[in-house]
């Protein structure tokens, strides 16, 4: 079989952008020779491997194989230049680190410290909900996985990285706002502001409600922590969120967190990728620095 692995890259391209244009863009090559390439290889395999309908590109059945194959290539070559320069007594490559959203308040620090040392490593830093997260794992999208609630589901390495504790925070103005002890049914006819069914945070609540019996009187469901900072300190409720995502001093952000009695929830951070993974040089360099700054 007579390919390149630049053909494949190309068409790799082709099936992110879906697009030839954007694809050559991508490639800094001209729109002729992606065409090029891919007729190329639709000759050596013998089947068609794109269509177009309109300007958008929609890969066959056959694309979708030599894609899915390619990426694969491109993983192990990725590989095998980290680990040459590794050899040489350098570190440069690439870096692919998927988080949820809250862990977005004290990863990028890390990330910086990291960047400081090997500045030749470039990032691909993902920062989605619970469902993305998960979906790129099950993709093996990326080297290593940051998240409070991995999967039950699927077979991983998990190696716990640092505590993710559970506040409950309320207005400033709340009448529980100064108290120094607040028993946990006197929460019960709150009005709460919580996160989306499916994200982490929401998992643990559920859980701590259903083992103290408890059924929160939910006002609003919110996609993200700051949203719910700002509703709570608007008054619509008390919410939990991760003390991650507060500021040093939360009355600046007009919050108070309520010690509450069984408060905070106990959560933690997770490294996680899946089983059977084998991580790159730089993935490992990486995976360390986690555990060192934890």
């Amino acid at each position: 079989m007579n390919i390149t692995f630049r053909q494949l890259r190309v068409l790799l391209a082709v099936a992110e952008c879906r697009n030839i244009t954007a694809a050559a863009h991508a490639c800094h090559i001209t729109q002729p020779t992606v065409s090029m390439q891919l007729k190329a290889l639709a000759e050596e395999f013998g089947l068609p491997l794109h269509e177009v309908v309109g300007k958008q590109v929609y890969l066959t059945s056959a694309g979708e194989a030599v894609v899915q194959s390619a990426l694969l290539l491109e993983k192990e070559m990725n590989y095998l230049e980290q680990t040459l320069n590794a050899l040489k007594g350098h570190t440069k490559g690439q870096l692919r680190v998927a988080v949820v959203s809250t862990a977005k308040y004290f990863v990028p620090r890390m990330l910086g410290n990291f960047c400081k040392q090997y500045p030749e490593i470039d990032i691909a830093f993902e920062v989605l909900n619970r469902d993305g997260v998960v979906n790129r794992l099950k993709a093996n999208a990326d080297d290593l996985y940051i998240m409070s609630m991995p999967p039950s589901d699927m077979d991983l390495e998990r190696h716990q990285f640092m505590e993710n504790p559970l506040v409950l925070i309320a207005p400033l103005d709340h009448r529980f706002a100064s108290r120094k002890r607040i028993k946990l049914d006197q929460i019960e006819n709150e009005q709460f502001v919580l996160r989306e069914a499916g994200s982490g945070t929401r998992m643990a609540c559920n859980r701590f409600f259903e083992a103290h019996q408890l059924k929160p009187k939910i006002r609003l469901e919110l996609g993200s922590n700051e949203a719910i900072k700002q509703a709570v300190a608007g008054g619509l409720g008390i919410a939990v969120i991760s003390r991650h995502a507060l500021n040093h001093q939360p009355a600046s952000e007009g919050l108070v967190v309520l010690p509450v009695a069984e408060f905070p929830i106990h959560s933690n951070w997770w490294i996680i990728y899946p089983q059977g993974k084998r991580l790159s040089p730089i993935a490992s360099v990486f995976f360390e620095h986690l555990q060192d700054w934890a």
